[in-house]
């Protein structure tokens, strides 16, 4: 009788170890990804759903970080063309007070960096470039950098034990390189550099100040910009389809935001 006893209490414990591990993979967290187009798969070509406006695909860095961590739950809030209102309104709320990990990337399309960027391209004129781009930082020193406190106070509030990571945008150009005559001048493109330093620094004042960690783009990307002869993790201008250009590209995602990502996020 006392082995029976003992049977059953051992199947007992095994049927309670076995209910428990489920939640055990759970206990390890959840990844929500907040952000704009350079989130999700602009610039890859490659889509769950080309039709879908969120453009998100299987090669973005949340997805590539998310699938290399299969016990830790995702969810992709991210969608192209989205600004910190926009976070705010649509993605916040798809945190919860469970979440331990967040990535967001926002900020370039609230100071209309892709207006900018087309105006750039199209004009021929230097001076009207410029002052595009002078007016988008005078945008994001004016209106951007308190609407960033704003949305990362609302993220910390509704995801409060979370680690947030705020990542940044990369310069688009090498100054000098081998770009040669055509396209864009050293001048427009030294000014779209000017821009992405901005938003930089605004950033990362605004990250310290939330206590969240900054991932500077701009050194990892450097030595891959346009015109920098070597392998490039930018989207070049392409006229057949302008909203994939100046994105990351496959390896931009890859060999650039997830691997400067991965000892941040663990």
């Amino acid at each position: 009788m006392r082995s029976l006893k003992l049977l059953f209490a051992a199947l007992l414990a095994f049927v309670a170890m076995a209910t428990i591990a489920p939640g055990a993979h759970a206990a390890e967290g959840k990844y929500v990804a907040l952000g704009d187009s350079y989130t999700v798969a602009v610039g890859t070509r490659s889509y769950d759903n080309p039709d879908d406006a969120c453009r998100k695909g299987p090669t973005s860095y949340t997805r590539l970080w998310a699938a290399a961590h299969p016990n830790v739950g995702f969810v992709e809030a991210a969608c192209s063309g989205a600004t910190t209102a926009d976070i705010m309104n649509s993605q916040v709320g798809q945190l919860t007070p469970d979440t331990s990990l967040v990535t967001l990337q926002v900020g370039g399309n609230d100071v209309g960096f892709v207006d900018v960027l087309k105006n750039c391209i199209l004009t021929t004129d230097d001076a009207d470039c410029i002052a595009g781009v002078e007016a988008a930082k005078a945008a994001a020193t004016g209106s951007l950098s308190p609407a960033l406190s704003q949305t990362y106070a609302a993220v910390r509030a509704a995801a409060p034990s979370a680690k947030v990571i705020v990542v940044g945008y990369p310069r688009l150009y090498t100054i000098g390189g081998n770009c040669g005559i055509l396209g864009l001048s050293d001048k427009e493109r030294t000014a779209l550099n000017s821009a992405a330093d901005t938003l930089a620094e605004i950033m990362s004042a605004r990250s310290q100040e939330a206590g969240f960690t900054f991932l500077d783009a701009r050194p990892v990307f450097d030595p891959h910009t346009l015109c920098s002869g070597g392998s490039e993790w930018v989207t070049s201008l392409e006229w057949d389809k302008l909203n994939e250009s100046y994105h990351p590209n496959v390896e931009g995602h890859r060999d650039g935001y997830l691997a400067a990502l991965n000892p941040l996020m663990g």
